[in-house]
Protein backbone atom coordinates (compact mmCIF):
# COMPACT_ATOMS: atom_id res chain seq x y z
CA UNK A 1 0.00 0.00 0.00
CA UNK A 2 1.10 3.45 -1.17
CA UNK A 3 1.46 6.45 1.46
CA UNK A 4 -1.45 8.31 -0.10
CA UNK A 5 -3.75 5.28 0.50
CA UNK A 6 -2.44 4.08 3.35
CA UNK A 7 -2.80 8.20 4.85
CA UNK A 8 -7.04 8.38 3.57
CA UNK A 9 -7.42 5.18 6.02
CA UNK A 10 -6.38 7.37 8.67
CA UNK A 11 -7.85 10.76 7.48
CA UNK A 12 -11.15 10.85 8.84
CA UNK A 13 -9.35 9.86 12.65
CA UNK A 14 -6.85 12.51 12.33
CA UNK A 15 -9.38 15.21 11.56
CA UNK A 16 -11.80 13.94 14.38
CA UNK A 17 -9.09 14.49 16.98
CA UNK A 18 -7.63 17.70 15.58
CA UNK A 19 -11.29 19.38 15.43
CA UNK A 20 -11.58 18.25 19.45
CA UNK A 21 -8.19 19.39 20.35
CA UNK A 22 -7.79 22.36 18.35
CA UNK A 23 -11.50 24.32 18.92
CA UNK A 24 -11.21 27.20 21.47
CA UNK A 25 -14.31 27.84 22.84
CA UNK A 26 -15.02 31.54 22.04
CA UNK A 27 -15.97 32.64 25.78
CA UNK A 28 -12.12 31.95 26.13
CA UNK A 29 -11.24 35.13 23.82
CA UNK A 30 -14.14 37.30 25.33
CA UNK A 31 -12.34 36.15 28.85
CA UNK A 32 -9.39 36.99 28.08
CA UNK A 33 -10.03 39.92 25.95
CA UNK A 34 -7.99 38.12 22.51
CA UNK A 35 -8.81 40.00 19.51
CA UNK A 36 -9.31 37.35 16.84
CA UNK A 37 -7.24 38.67 13.90
CA UNK A 38 -5.90 41.00 15.98
CA UNK A 39 -8.61 43.28 15.23
CA UNK A 40 -11.40 44.48 17.73
CA UNK A 41 -15.20 44.27 17.34
CA UNK A 42 -14.87 47.03 15.03
CA UNK A 43 -12.42 45.81 12.94
CA UNK A 44 -9.44 47.95 13.94
CA UNK A 45 -6.27 46.12 13.88
CA UNK A 46 -4.33 45.89 17.66
CA UNK A 47 -1.20 48.16 17.58
CA UNK A 48 1.66 46.27 16.82
CA UNK A 49 4.41 48.65 16.04
CA UNK A 50 5.41 52.31 14.71
CA UNK A 51 5.97 53.09 10.67
CA UNK A 52 6.91 56.40 8.74
CA UNK A 53 6.49 55.05 5.57
CA UNK A 54 2.54 55.02 4.83
CA UNK A 55 -0.72 56.22 6.65
CA UNK A 56 -4.32 55.07 6.13
CA UNK A 57 -7.14 57.29 7.55
CA UNK A 58 -11.00 55.98 7.57
CA UNK A 59 -12.44 58.19 10.33
CA UNK A 60 -11.46 61.61 12.05
CA UNK A 61 -11.70 62.71 15.76
CA UNK A 62 -14.63 65.04 16.61
CA UNK A 63 -16.13 65.78 19.86
CA UNK A 64 -14.13 62.44 21.33
CA UNK A 65 -15.60 60.60 19.34
CA UNK A 66 -14.29 58.70 15.65
CA UNK A 67 -16.65 59.74 13.05
CA UNK A 68 -16.32 58.07 9.50
CA UNK A 69 -14.56 59.64 6.68
CA UNK A 70 -14.05 59.13 3.40
CA UNK A 71 -10.65 57.00 3.25
CA UNK A 72 -6.99 58.60 3.04
CA UNK A 73 -4.26 57.06 2.02
CA UNK A 74 -0.28 58.25 2.23
CA UNK A 75 2.62 57.31 1.17
CA UNK A 76 6.14 59.02 3.17
CA UNK A 77 3.50 61.77 4.21
CA UNK A 78 1.88 62.79 0.37
CA UNK A 79 -2.00 62.33 -0.07
CA UNK A 80 -1.71 59.12 -2.88
CA UNK A 81 -4.78 60.95 -4.84
CA UNK A 82 -2.62 63.89 -5.24
CA UNK A 83 0.41 61.86 -6.08
CA UNK A 84 -1.27 60.33 -9.06
CA UNK A 85 -2.80 63.56 -10.38
CA UNK A 86 0.74 65.15 -9.90
CA UNK A 87 1.74 62.47 -12.75
CA UNK A 88 2.12 64.34 -16.35
CA UNK A 89 -0.40 62.77 -18.81
CA UNK A 90 2.12 61.57 -21.04
CA UNK A 91 4.67 59.59 -18.55
CA UNK A 92 4.32 57.02 -15.03
CA UNK A 93 4.74 57.45 -12.33
CA UNK A 94 5.37 53.64 -10.66
CA UNK A 95 9.50 54.27 -10.88
CA UNK A 96 8.91 57.44 -9.01
CA UNK A 97 7.10 56.70 -6.22
CA UNK A 98 9.14 53.23 -5.27
CA UNK A 99 12.22 55.73 -4.76
CA UNK A 100 9.63 57.90 -2.75
CA UNK A 101 8.59 54.77 -0.77
CA UNK A 102 12.18 53.31 -0.64
CA UNK A 103 13.89 56.58 0.42
CA UNK A 104 11.13 58.80 2.35
CA UNK A 105 11.34 61.96 -0.27
CA UNK A 106 10.43 62.20 -3.52
CA UNK A 107 13.04 62.59 -6.24
CA UNK A 108 14.44 65.49 -8.31
CA UNK A 109 14.12 64.57 -12.09
CA UNK A 110 18.15 63.67 -12.71
CA UNK A 111 17.13 60.99 -9.23
CA UNK A 112 14.04 59.60 -10.71
CA UNK A 113 16.12 59.31 -13.76
CA UNK A 114 19.08 57.45 -12.05
CA UNK A 115 17.03 55.18 -10.30
CA UNK A 116 14.59 54.38 -13.32
CA UNK A 117 18.46 53.11 -15.08
CA UNK A 118 18.84 51.51 -12.00
CA UNK A 119 15.59 49.54 -11.88
CA UNK A 120 16.12 48.71 -15.81
CA UNK A 121 19.94 47.97 -15.53
CA UNK A 122 18.62 44.78 -12.39
CA UNK A 123 16.30 43.03 -15.13
CA UNK A 124 18.46 40.49 -15.79
CA UNK A 125 18.10 37.06 -14.29
CA UNK A 126 21.45 34.55 -14.03
CA UNK A 127 22.25 32.46 -17.06
CA UNK A 128 20.48 29.84 -17.82
CA UNK A 129 17.75 31.04 -15.08
CA UNK A 130 14.68 30.84 -16.71
CA UNK A 131 15.25 27.67 -18.61
CA UNK A 132 16.90 25.84 -15.77
CA UNK A 133 14.52 27.21 -12.97
CA UNK A 134 11.47 28.73 -14.20
CA UNK A 135 10.46 26.36 -16.77
CA UNK A 136 11.85 23.08 -15.18
CA UNK A 137 8.54 23.18 -12.70
CA UNK A 138 5.94 24.86 -14.65
CA UNK A 139 2.72 24.64 -13.08
CA UNK A 140 -0.43 27.10 -12.73
CA UNK A 141 0.09 28.56 -9.19
CA UNK A 142 2.02 31.26 -10.73
CA UNK A 143 2.73 32.44 -7.08
CA UNK A 144 4.40 29.73 -5.84
CA UNK A 145 6.72 29.62 -9.06
CA UNK A 146 7.97 33.09 -8.33
CA UNK A 147 8.86 31.87 -4.84
CA UNK A 148 10.76 29.27 -5.68
CA UNK A 149 12.68 31.93 -8.13
CA UNK A 150 12.83 34.31 -5.21
CA UNK A 151 14.61 31.65 -2.88
CA UNK A 152 16.83 29.75 -6.11
CA UNK A 153 18.15 33.45 -6.92
CA UNK A 154 19.64 34.05 -3.04
CA UNK A 155 21.77 31.10 -4.31
CA UNK A 156 23.27 33.43 -6.75
CA UNK A 157 23.72 35.87 -4.00
CA UNK A 158 27.44 35.61 -2.76
CA UNK A 159 25.78 38.36 -0.07
CA UNK A 160 22.65 36.59 0.63
CA UNK A 161 22.95 36.33 4.24
CA UNK A 162 24.45 40.32 4.85
CA UNK A 163 21.57 42.66 6.69
CA UNK A 164 23.62 45.30 6.61
CA UNK A 165 21.42 48.00 4.60
CA UNK A 166 23.47 49.32 1.69
CA UNK A 167 23.29 45.51 1.01
CA UNK A 168 19.53 44.97 1.73
CA UNK A 169 18.78 47.86 -0.55
CA UNK A 170 20.42 46.37 -3.29
CA UNK A 171 18.89 42.72 -2.87
CA UNK A 172 15.21 44.68 -2.44
CA UNK A 173 15.98 46.65 -5.75
CA UNK A 174 17.40 43.52 -7.69
CA UNK A 175 13.97 41.77 -6.71
CA UNK A 176 12.02 45.15 -7.56
CA UNK A 177 13.52 44.84 -11.14
CA UNK A 178 13.25 41.11 -11.60
CA UNK A 179 9.27 40.53 -9.95
CA UNK A 180 7.65 41.28 -13.37
CA UNK A 181 10.32 38.73 -15.58
CA UNK A 182 9.66 36.01 -12.78
CA UNK A 183 5.81 36.56 -12.95
CA UNK A 184 5.22 36.50 -16.81
CA UNK A 185 7.85 34.01 -17.47
CA UNK A 186 6.37 31.61 -14.67
CA UNK A 187 2.92 32.10 -16.87
CA UNK A 188 4.36 31.84 -20.29
CA UNK A 189 6.26 28.21 -19.23
CA UNK A 190 2.97 27.17 -17.21
CA UNK A 191 0.98 27.98 -20.44
CA UNK A 192 3.00 25.85 -22.61
CA UNK A 193 3.89 22.94 -21.00
CA UNK A 194 0.90 22.59 -18.72
CA UNK A 195 -1.70 24.07 -21.79
CA UNK A 196 0.07 23.38 -24.62
CA UNK A 197 0.24 27.06 -25.94
CA UNK A 198 3.42 28.80 -27.62
CA UNK A 199 6.45 29.83 -25.42
CA UNK A 200 6.97 33.51 -25.95
CA UNK A 201 10.40 35.17 -23.84
CA UNK A 202 10.87 38.72 -25.03
CA UNK A 203 13.88 40.18 -22.52
CA UNK A 204 12.43 43.47 -21.27
CA UNK A 205 13.67 47.42 -22.94
CA UNK A 206 15.53 48.90 -20.70
CA UNK A 207 13.45 52.02 -22.24
CA UNK A 208 10.40 51.42 -21.11
CA UNK A 209 8.83 51.51 -17.82
CA UNK A 210 7.71 48.99 -15.49
CA UNK A 211 3.62 48.85 -16.75
CA UNK A 212 5.23 48.78 -20.69
CA UNK A 213 7.72 46.18 -20.05
CA UNK A 214 5.02 44.13 -18.40
CA UNK A 215 2.83 44.57 -21.13
CA UNK A 216 5.30 44.07 -23.55
CA UNK A 217 6.38 40.50 -21.65
CA UNK A 218 3.19 39.22 -21.28
CA UNK A 219 1.62 39.34 -25.46
CA UNK A 220 3.02 37.51 -28.27
CA UNK A 221 3.34 40.59 -30.76
CA UNK A 222 4.79 42.76 -27.83
CA UNK A 223 2.13 46.05 -28.74
CA UNK A 224 0.67 48.28 -26.56
CA UNK A 225 -1.67 51.49 -26.56
CA UNK A 226 -0.32 54.19 -24.00
CA UNK A 227 -3.64 53.89 -22.02
CA UNK A 228 -3.24 50.00 -21.28
CA UNK A 229 -0.05 50.84 -19.62
CA UNK A 230 -1.23 54.03 -18.08
CA UNK A 231 -3.77 52.42 -16.30
CA UNK A 232 -1.86 49.51 -15.50
CA UNK A 233 0.97 51.74 -14.39
CA UNK A 234 -1.49 53.53 -11.86
CA UNK A 235 -2.83 49.93 -10.93
CA UNK A 236 0.66 48.97 -9.48
CA UNK A 237 1.45 52.21 -7.72
CA UNK A 238 -1.87 52.08 -6.13
CA UNK A 239 -0.91 48.77 -4.68
CA UNK A 240 2.51 49.03 -3.66
CA UNK A 241 1.96 49.57 -0.04
CA UNK A 242 -1.18 50.24 2.46
CA UNK A 243 -0.36 51.46 5.89
CA UNK A 244 1.91 48.40 6.84
CA UNK A 245 -0.93 46.53 8.86
CA UNK A 246 -1.83 43.95 6.12
CA UNK A 247 -0.75 40.42 6.68
CA UNK A 248 1.39 40.01 4.05
CA UNK A 249 3.64 43.47 5.10
CA UNK A 250 3.51 41.88 8.95
CA UNK A 251 4.96 39.13 7.58
CA UNK A 252 8.01 40.72 5.99
CA UNK A 253 8.28 42.69 8.79
CA UNK A 254 8.15 39.51 11.50
CA UNK A 255 10.67 37.30 9.32
CA UNK A 256 13.07 40.61 9.25
CA UNK A 257 13.21 40.97 13.16
CA UNK A 258 13.77 37.28 13.19
CA UNK A 259 17.38 38.42 11.47
CA UNK A 260 16.76 36.22 8.58
CA UNK A 261 17.58 37.24 4.90
CA UNK A 262 15.90 39.51 2.10
CA UNK A 263 15.26 36.53 0.07
CA UNK A 264 13.58 34.53 2.72
CA UNK A 265 11.68 37.61 3.89
CA UNK A 266 9.88 38.16 0.39
CA UNK A 267 9.46 34.35 0.12
CA UNK A 268 7.21 34.71 3.30
CA UNK A 269 5.79 37.69 1.98
CA UNK A 270 4.83 36.18 -1.19
CA UNK A 271 3.33 32.91 0.78
CA UNK A 272 0.86 35.10 2.41
CA UNK A 273 -0.43 37.54 -0.36
CA UNK A 274 -1.44 34.11 -2.35
CA UNK A 275 -3.74 33.33 0.49
CA UNK A 276 -7.60 34.15 -0.86
CA UNK A 277 -8.39 36.21 2.08
CA UNK A 278 -5.35 38.65 0.90
CA UNK A 279 -4.17 39.20 -2.50
CA UNK A 280 -6.73 37.20 -4.30
CA UNK A 281 -9.79 39.51 -3.96
CA UNK A 282 -10.59 40.59 -7.16
CA UNK A 283 -10.53 36.88 -8.74
CA UNK A 284 -13.01 36.40 -6.54
CA UNK A 285 -15.28 39.75 -7.67
CA UNK A 286 -14.44 38.45 -11.18
CA UNK A 287 -16.02 35.12 -11.17
CA UNK A 288 -19.04 36.71 -8.98
CA UNK A 289 -19.26 39.59 -12.02
CA UNK A 290 -18.83 36.55 -14.79
CA UNK A 291 -21.99 35.24 -12.82
CA UNK A 292 -23.60 38.24 -12.22
CA UNK A 293 -23.88 38.58 -16.41
CA UNK A 294 -24.85 35.17 -17.38
CA UNK A 295 -28.42 36.35 -14.90
CA UNK A 296 -28.75 39.85 -15.47
CA UNK A 297 -30.04 40.55 -18.82
CA UNK A 298 -30.34 44.29 -18.43
CA UNK A 299 -27.46 46.10 -17.14
CA UNK A 300 -29.04 49.01 -16.95
CA UNK A 301 -31.87 47.78 -15.10
CA UNK A 302 -31.46 48.49 -11.40
CA UNK A 303 -33.98 46.80 -10.06
CA UNK A 304 -33.24 43.99 -12.07
CA UNK A 305 -29.55 44.13 -11.26
CA UNK A 306 -30.56 44.76 -7.06
CA UNK A 307 -32.97 41.99 -7.37
CA UNK A 308 -30.09 39.58 -8.34
CA UNK A 309 -27.34 41.05 -5.96
CA UNK A 310 -30.37 40.67 -3.19
CA UNK A 311 -30.31 36.58 -4.18
CA UNK A 312 -26.32 36.89 -3.49
CA UNK A 313 -26.41 38.41 -0.53
CA UNK A 314 -29.38 35.80 0.55
CA UNK A 315 -26.87 32.80 -0.19
CA UNK A 316 -29.17 31.57 -3.00
CA UNK A 317 -27.22 33.02 -5.79
CA UNK A 318 -23.20 32.36 -6.73
CA UNK A 319 -21.05 30.46 -4.54
CA UNK A 320 -23.85 30.89 -2.04
CA UNK A 321 -21.87 32.33 0.87
CA UNK A 322 -23.78 35.57 1.24
CA UNK A 323 -20.91 38.09 0.29
CA UNK A 324 -20.93 40.87 -2.58
CA UNK A 325 -17.06 40.52 -3.58
CA UNK A 326 -15.25 44.02 -3.70
CA UNK A 327 -17.60 45.68 -1.52
CA UNK A 328 -16.02 46.67 1.80
CA UNK A 329 -12.75 46.91 3.46
CA UNK A 330 -11.38 46.08 6.75
CA UNK A 331 -10.32 49.67 7.47
CA UNK A 332 -12.39 52.17 4.92
CA UNK A 333 -15.99 52.58 5.63
CA UNK A 334 -17.27 55.65 3.58
CA UNK A 335 -14.80 55.01 0.47
CA UNK A 336 -11.28 53.53 -0.43
CA UNK A 337 -9.22 56.29 -1.82
CA UNK A 338 -7.57 53.75 -3.97
CA UNK A 339 -10.94 53.25 -5.71
CA UNK A 340 -12.04 56.63 -6.12
CA UNK A 341 -9.08 57.81 -7.93
CA UNK A 342 -8.92 54.41 -9.95
CA UNK A 343 -12.27 54.75 -11.43
CA UNK A 344 -11.79 57.64 -13.59
CA UNK A 345 -8.64 55.77 -15.17
CA UNK A 346 -10.86 52.68 -15.41
CA UNK A 347 -13.78 54.24 -16.88
CA UNK A 348 -11.47 55.32 -19.72
CA UNK A 349 -9.76 52.28 -20.51
CA UNK A 350 -13.62 51.08 -21.17
CA UNK A 351 -14.29 53.62 -23.44
CA UNK A 352 -10.96 52.29 -25.81
CA UNK A 353 -11.57 48.47 -24.69
CA UNK A 354 -15.46 49.49 -26.02
CA UNK A 355 -16.82 47.79 -22.46
CA UNK A 356 -19.29 50.52 -21.68
CA UNK A 357 -21.82 48.42 -20.86
CA UNK A 358 -20.07 46.41 -18.38
CA UNK A 359 -19.26 49.81 -17.03
CA UNK A 360 -22.70 50.50 -16.57
CA UNK A 361 -23.09 47.32 -14.56
CA UNK A 362 -20.22 48.13 -12.04
CA UNK A 363 -21.76 51.42 -11.60
CA UNK A 364 -25.12 50.28 -10.78
CA UNK A 365 -23.33 47.71 -8.25
CA UNK A 366 -21.10 50.13 -6.70
CA UNK A 367 -24.79 52.16 -5.52
CA UNK A 368 -27.04 48.79 -4.94
CA UNK A 369 -24.60 46.66 -3.35
CA UNK A 370 -23.63 49.16 -0.26
CA UNK A 371 -27.73 49.79 0.05
CA UNK A 372 -28.62 46.67 0.26
CA UNK A 373 -25.79 45.51 2.91
CA UNK A 374 -26.95 47.53 5.13
CA UNK A 375 -30.62 46.87 4.95
CA UNK A 376 -29.59 42.91 5.25
CA UNK A 377 -26.63 42.96 7.78
CA UNK A 378 -25.47 44.01 11.08
CA UNK A 379 -22.79 46.78 10.51
CA UNK A 380 -20.25 48.82 12.26
CA UNK A 381 -19.46 51.00 9.88
CA UNK A 382 -19.96 51.79 6.14
CA UNK A 383 -19.75 49.56 3.41
CA UNK A 384 -17.89 51.01 0.01
CA UNK A 385 -16.42 49.20 -2.97
CA UNK A 386 -12.85 49.10 -2.35
CA UNK A 387 -9.76 49.36 -5.20
CA UNK A 388 -10.36 45.46 -5.78
CA UNK A 389 -14.04 45.51 -7.05
CA UNK A 390 -12.53 47.45 -10.77
CA UNK A 391 -8.67 45.94 -10.75
CA UNK A 392 -10.18 42.31 -12.08
CA UNK A 393 -12.32 44.63 -14.84
CA UNK A 394 -8.88 46.60 -15.83
CA UNK A 395 -6.70 43.05 -15.70
CA UNK A 396 -9.53 41.42 -17.75
CA UNK A 397 -9.60 44.36 -20.42
CA UNK A 398 -6.01 44.39 -20.73
CA UNK A 399 -6.33 40.35 -21.22
CA UNK A 400 -4.17 39.45 -18.87
CA UNK A 401 -4.54 36.06 -17.53
CA UNK A 402 -6.00 35.19 -14.30
CA UNK A 403 -3.54 33.68 -13.38
CA UNK A 404 -1.44 36.62 -12.95
CA UNK A 405 -3.55 38.74 -11.25
CA UNK A 406 -1.81 37.73 -8.17
CA UNK A 407 1.42 38.58 -8.88
CA UNK A 408 0.82 41.59 -10.20
CA UNK A 409 -0.39 42.51 -7.01
CA UNK A 410 3.28 40.93 -5.43
CA UNK A 411 4.83 43.20 -8.34
CA UNK A 412 3.53 46.37 -7.05
CA UNK A 413 3.77 45.26 -3.42
CA UNK A 414 7.17 44.08 -3.27
CA UNK A 415 7.90 47.89 -2.72
CA UNK A 416 6.46 48.30 0.08
CA UNK A 417 7.56 44.89 1.93
CA UNK A 418 11.35 46.45 0.56
CA UNK A 419 10.72 49.94 2.49
CA UNK A 420 9.24 47.82 5.83
CA UNK A 421 12.19 45.49 5.49
CA UNK A 422 14.44 48.63 5.57
CA UNK A 423 13.04 49.93 8.02
CA UNK A 424 12.66 46.95 10.26
CA UNK A 425 16.52 46.46 9.87
CA UNK A 426 16.78 50.50 10.83
CA UNK A 427 14.12 51.59 13.20
CA UNK A 428 13.40 48.16 15.37
CA UNK A 429 16.59 45.63 16.46
CA UNK A 430 13.96 43.47 18.37
CA UNK A 431 12.63 40.40 17.72
CA UNK A 432 9.15 40.16 17.18
CA UNK A 433 7.58 37.89 19.46
CA UNK A 434 3.68 38.01 19.87
CA UNK A 435 2.02 36.37 22.96
CA UNK A 436 -0.29 33.56 23.23
CA UNK A 437 -2.52 32.79 26.96
CA UNK A 438 -2.37 28.95 27.15
CA UNK A 439 -5.99 27.57 27.66
CA UNK A 440 -4.62 24.15 27.73
CA UNK A 441 -6.02 21.59 30.81
CA UNK A 442 -3.63 19.83 32.18
CA UNK A 443 -3.26 16.24 32.72
CA UNK A 444 -2.01 13.40 34.11
CA UNK A 445 -0.34 10.03 33.07
CA UNK A 446 -2.22 6.93 34.42
CA UNK A 447 0.12 5.38 37.27
CA UNK A 448 0.54 2.53 35.17
CA UNK A 449 2.27 4.23 32.28
CA UNK A 450 5.12 5.64 34.46
CA UNK A 451 8.08 3.51 34.87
Amino acid sequence: MGYYEKWKSFTEKYQRLCVENDTISDDLFKEYGVNRGLRDINGNGVLTGLTNISKIESFKMKDGKKVPCDGELWYRGYNVMELVRSIPDHSFGFERFAYLLLFGEMPTKEEETEFAELVAAGRELPTNFTRDVIMKAANKDIMNSMTRSILTLASYDDQMASNDVGNVIRQCLNLISVFPMLAVYGYHAYNHYERDGSMYIHRPNPELSTAENLLMMLRPDKNYTFLEAKVLDVALLLHMEHGGGNNSTFTTRVVTSSGSDTYSAIAAAMSSLKGPKHGGANIKVMEMMNDIRANVRDYSDKEEVGSYLSRILDGEAFDRKGLIYGMGHAVYSLSDPRERVFKGFVERLSVEKHREKDMELYNNIEVLAPELIAKKRKIYKGVSPNVDFYSGFVYEMLDIPVELYTPIFAIARIVGWSAHRIEEIIGMNKIIRPSYKSVMEEKKLPPEDLI
